[in-house]
This record gives structure tokens, C-alpha cells and sequence, in this order.
């Protein structure tokens, strides 16, 4: 016999189990059990008792639907919904084309004190909303500008820039840098390399941050209720003020409607930010 008949057979290296085990971790599928239900089951509970024909909004005694329609038909609560969309329309606008500006400024080139300005644009993330409030409040009564939809819209506008401004960042980091030369060995000027090739890229990104920064416009409560005026009432506002006079059944379905909103435009943004485009 030879050599290599003798010797043993070679072995096949073991497999690495890669990837996070929680199997390691004894008690941890129970207590992230426990933190979803308490994040998530009050939410299930307010939209059950949306169709509660009970007065009494936590007695159950039937189901209906009249209290959506009941809302529905609140003269007052359509021009909080009214005032809500109007503002965040404005303010996803604006706060929209502030971040693209910003987000496509910074990464054109490096400069001094980049790393400085992306903190200051990140910074309402950071800052409590209640401290941004008062002052953005005392701003507004030092310029001596009257409280209203105006300044509910101001407001709004520079608080979404970094919710907006964040998923257009993301976008732009994701793109070739070759790009852009490939359009300049095309022949395309400045203006059309971004019009036909980097903004069709970064349209995504833009549409995500859009959307983020409606719905964080349309759920606020904290800044609206420093800001807003008489007859600048939006439909945060109007909840907690129906609230003070007791929970009943039409608070619910008005807050489930909104959660049904919501829900929407943050899936379709992380959709849109985390679509991928072939080229």
C-alpha cells in the first residue's frame, strides 16, 4: 500500500453558524415577546374599541361603525384635518427641497467643518421636541409674528429637515461617483448630468424623505401646540382636547384613522428608501 493510502481520510472543515443565536441568550425571545406586546397591544386594543358601540369606550357591547362616521362628520375635526394636511403639505415641501439643497451640497465635495454642519443638521433629532418648542415659540414672539398656520408651517419645516434630509443622504452615498464622469464623457453639461441621470437615481430617496417628513409633520403635537393660533388647530391638538373631557369611542376611531395614515407612508417610505435600481 502507499503512502496516501494510509493516512485517513482528510476531513471537512466544520461549518461556522454565523449570525446572531438567540438560543445564547436564555429568557430573550420572552422578553422581546413581552416588549412587542406591550408596544403593540394597547395600539390593537384603541382600534377594538373604535368599533364599540358602547358609549363607555373601554365596555365592550357590540359592534358598529358609527363612530367613524360620527367623526367623519365633525365639522370641527375636518378643519383640524384640514389645518393638519394644509401644514404638512407645506412643510414636506419645503423641508423636502431644503434637505435635497443640503444633502447634494454636502456630498459634492469635502470641506472644512463638514463633519460640524451634519451635526447641526442632525441636531433636532437629538434635541428634546419640548425644548425646540419653547423656543422656536420665543423666536416667533421676539420676531412679533402672530401665531397661526404661518408659524405652525415655519415650525414644521425646519423640524422635518433631518427626517427628510436623512434617507436623500443615504441615497446619494449609495450612488457610483463614476456616474457623473460617465455623463461628462457623454458630453452632458452640469445641469443635465443631474436632471437625467443623478436625480432619476435620487428620486427614491427624495419621495422617502418627502414622505417621512408629511407624516412626522401630521402626527406632531409637542410643536403645534406651542406654535398654532386661533383657527390654526390641527388634528393632534384637537385629539388631546377631546381627550381631557374623557376617552370615548369616536377618540378612537379619529386615532385610528390617523394610525391607518401613518402606517401607510412610513411602509411606503422604507419601500421607496430601500428599493434598489439597476443600471
Amino acid at each position: 500500500m502507499t503512502e496516501a493510502a494510509d493516512s485517513p481520510p482528510a476531513q471537512k472543515p466544520a461549518r461556522r453558524r454565523g449570525g446572531f443565536q438567540t438560543r445564547r441568550f436564555p429568557g430573550l425571545p420572552t422578553i422581546s415577546a413581552v416588549f412587542f406586546a406591550y408596544l403593540y397591544l394597547p395600539i390593537a386594543i384603541l382600534v377594538a374599541l373604535s368599533f364599540n358601540a358602547n358609549r363607555t369606550a373601554t365596555i365592550w357591547t357590540d359592534f358598529t361603525t358609527d363612530w367613524y362616521a360620527r367623526a367623519l362628520a365633525n365639522d370641527d375635526m375636518l378643519q383640524a384635518a384640514a389645518n393638519s394636511l394644509i401644514i404638512a403639505a407645506s412643510a414636506m415641501t419645503l423641508a423636502t427641497v431644503l434637505a435635497t439643497l443640503a444633502a447634494l451640497g454636502m456630498s459634492r465635495r469635502r470641506f472644512k467643518g463638514r463633519t460640524g454642519v451634519t451635526a447641526l443638521l442632525s441636531l433636532p433629532l437629538i434635541v428634546p421636541e419640548i425644548v425646540t418648542a419653547v423656543a422656536t415659540l420665543l423666536f416667533f414672539v421676539a420676531l412679533g409674528l402672530q401665531l397661526g398656520l404661518l408659524t405652525v408651517i415655519i415650525a414644521h419645516t425646519v423640524f422635518c429637515i433631518p427626517f427628510a434630509y436623512l434617507p436623500i443622504r443615504a441615497r446619494l452615498e449609495d450612488m457610483d461617483p463614476a456616474l457623473r464622469e460617465a455623463a461628462a464623457d457623454l458630453y452632458a453639461n452640469e445641469w443635465k448630468s443631474f436632471v437625467r441621470v443623478i436625480l432619476p437615481l435620487l428620486f427614491p430617496g427624495i419621495l422617502s424623505g418627502a414622505m417621512l417628513a408629511f407624516i412626522i409633520s401630521l402626527d406632531d403635537f409637542v410643536i403645534t401646540f406651542f406654535t398654532a393660533g386661533a383657527g390654526s388647530t390641527t388634528l393632534p391638538v384637537y385629539i388631546f382636547s377631546l381627550i381631557r373631557m374623557g376617552v370615548t369611542p369616536e377618540v378612537n376611531a379619529i386615532s385610528a384613522m390617523m394610525l391607518l395614515i401613518s402606517i401607510s407612508f412610513v411602509t411606503l417610505s422604507f419601500v421607496l428608501a430601500s428599493g434598489k435600481h439597476r443600471i
